[in-house]
């Protein structure tokens, strides 16, 4: 994560094959993020949300700010890699 070092995080949910969600920053800002899979007929589409920020604090604002503009270039890498399996 950059200038933001290590997270701690704890998986609350995993369904096999299908997705999995964990609290992001745990004790810190303790968001969650869930990655789902999707069949579709062209293959396999990859669900990304990040969610439960509390915008009522400084911190729950500046981190949706910085995530909302660091999570498209994540994305981006992780879309070329997935390509390149298909």
């Amino acid at each position: 994560m950059g200038g933001w070092g290590q997270q701690q995080c704890e998986v609350t949910a995993v369904e096999p094959g299908e997705s999995i969600t964990f609290v992001f920053a745990e004790g810190a800002l303790d968001t969650t993020i869930t990655w789902t899979l999707e069949t579709v007929d062209a293959g396999t589409t990859l669900h990304f949300e990040h969610a439960g920020f509390n915008l009522d604090s400084p911190m729950g604002r500046q981190a949706i700010e910085g995530m909302g503009n660091g999570w498209p270039g994540l994305l981006t890498r992780i879309d070329q890699v997935l390509v390149s399996f298909s």
